[in-house]
């Protein structure tokens, strides 16, 4: 018996190419869609049929409508990296060297892809963000911060490995935190952030060469360097306080 072939509805077609659209990082979370006219125009389909699709990606969580007008795509990740336990791990102090160690994997990995993979076109994109470090450096320590963090996520896109874009996405108020933290230390010292340029330097010489483990090691290098000094620098901090603490004058028991 011949079985009757389903036809596949308009909407469920167009539900799946904003579904890859969202998955290859098109629109990353949290991301305005363009209007429904536009979208319409785009995909070459009627408006009712689009909303219809918007309908069904918002049922499954992929999609929201905000106040004020506007689809945008849902941030599920980014809500839980918000979440109290993350805020807490962006604070604490112990959790600082565990977000670099964790940095060895994510950013070593994304370099050594973006090397391997990455496009003129993305080439282009991290030689202009690591330029715009340069310009910011006598910025304040938060926008030095946001413009490593574009960097960084720039090389995370040239990768072209969808999990790794979207968790640095994800992570990105959290990776970008660390960054801050890390530069209030290590920026008071002249001689350490023109270092730190020159490993970034490396980094991006690598990847444009397209030298994937040179890359990769580059940014372990840059990584140890960073912690290796965050240790040094606590290491003296703490005797300079107890050194401090031992010059103080004991009160008496009359002084007190």
């Amino acid at each position: 018996m011949i079985q009757r072939v389903a036809q596949t509805k308009l909407s469920d077609i167009i539900v799946a190419q904003i579904e890859a659209m969202i998955v290859d990082g098109t629109w990353g979370p949290g991301e305005r869609l363009p209007s429904e006219r536009e979208l319409a125009v785009k995909f070459a389909v009627s408006r009712p049929s689009l909303r219809e699709a918007i309908q069904k990606l918002e049922a499954k969580g992929l999609l929201s409508r905000r106040q004020g007008g506007g689809t945008y795509v849902s941030g599920a990740l980014d809500q839980q990296v918000s979440e109290p336990l993350f805020e807490l791990l962006a604070r604490h102090p112990e959790s600082q060297f565990d977000l670099l160690e964790f940095r060895h994997a994510l950013e070593g990995v994304s370099s050594f892809y973006a090397a391997m993979r990455g496009t003129d076109t993305d080439l282009v994109h991290i030689a202009d963000s690591f330029a715009a470090i340069r310009e910011v450096r006598e910025s304040s320590i938060e926008e030095q911060a946001k413009a490593l963090m574009v960097f960084y996520a720039s090389i995370a896109e040239a990768s072209h490995n969808v999990v790794l874009l979207h968790l640095v996405r994800g992570m990105r108020e959290l990776l970008q935190e660390n960054m801050r933290r890390n530069l209030e230390i290590l920026s008071q010292r002249s001689d350490v952030r023109e270092q730190l340029h020159i490993h970034r330097q490396a980094i991006v010489d690598a990847i444009i060469a397209r030298e994937p483990e040179q890359a990769r090691d580059a940014c372990h290098q840059h990584l140890a360097y960073i912690e290796g000094t965050l240790l040094h620098l606590n290491r003296e901090h703490t005797r300079l306080q107890r050194a401090l603490r031992r010059s103080e004058p004991l009160s008496t028991p009359a002084e007190k």
